[in-house]
């Protein structure tokens, strides 16, 4: 296989999939870029990625985005690592169901806190968006730890580590900036810990911090 090259920022969601490639033991080459420098808007990474945002990935056979399509990438194509239920269908669907859930609804939520204006230009607009963020993302936590109760074990779905666990630890470290209680959410707060133990989680902040 060869090397692949993986364009990321600090403090975004493209950590699940660093942290995902780093649990799969893949060989790739690590690319930054600088938002406060709007370097993922210059022409060179849109040729990669037009919609200007992380992750991507670019592999021998083109280039990937979006965060979902990547952690799935990841497990399919390192299956000894056993990132995902690849045998078994109905527990396939259920990492999907997260991984959309995290993607389409709980990553927007965040979103319109901080990326307000790509929604709304009037002023007044933006700060509803901002100002409901707390609300929408505590109801969003709260359905994420009624999942991990029902899974009934150390992961996001239950006994085995996957790629779903990268993404729900990515997004709920987001949780306090984004003013959610985090005091009633006792199982997300021991996933959050259990995570941080990971070699390969700690590896990927370390990278991502790194200058």
């Amino acid at each position: 296989m060869s090397r692949w090259t993986f364009y990321t920022a600090p403090a975004t969601c493209a950590l699940a999939t660093h942290i995902a490639l780093h649990e799969a033991g893949a060989d790739f080459e690590l690319v930054k870029l600088d938002f406060a420098a709007q370097q993922q808007q210059g022409a060179a990474y849109l040729a990669i990625n037009p919609k200007g945002r992380v992750p991507a990935l670019v592999t021998a056979q083109g280039a990937l985005t979006e965060t979902p399509a990547l952690l799935l990438f990841v497990a399919q194509s390192f299956p000894a690592a056993q990132l995902a239920p690849l045998q078994d269908a109905f527990a396939m669907a259920r990492v999907s169901e997260l991984l959309s859930y995290l993607a389409s609804t709980v990553h927007v939520n965040h979103a319109h806190g901080r990326r307000a204006s790509r929604w709304a230009d009037a002023p007044d607009a933006q700060a509803a968006m901002r100002a409901k963020v707390p609300q929408t993302m505590a109801a969003c936590a709260a359905l994420l730890e009624q999942g991990l109760a029902a899974a009934a074990g150390p992961w996001a779905l239950g006994a085995a580590y996957s790629i779903a666990d990268a993404y729900l630890y990515t997004v709920a470290s987001w949780l306090e900036g984004d003013g959610v209680d985090t005091a009633a959410l006792p199982l997300l707060l021991a996933h959050r810990a259990r995570m941080a133990q990971r070699p390969a989680v700690q590896r990927a902040l370390a990278e991502a911090a790194a200058a």
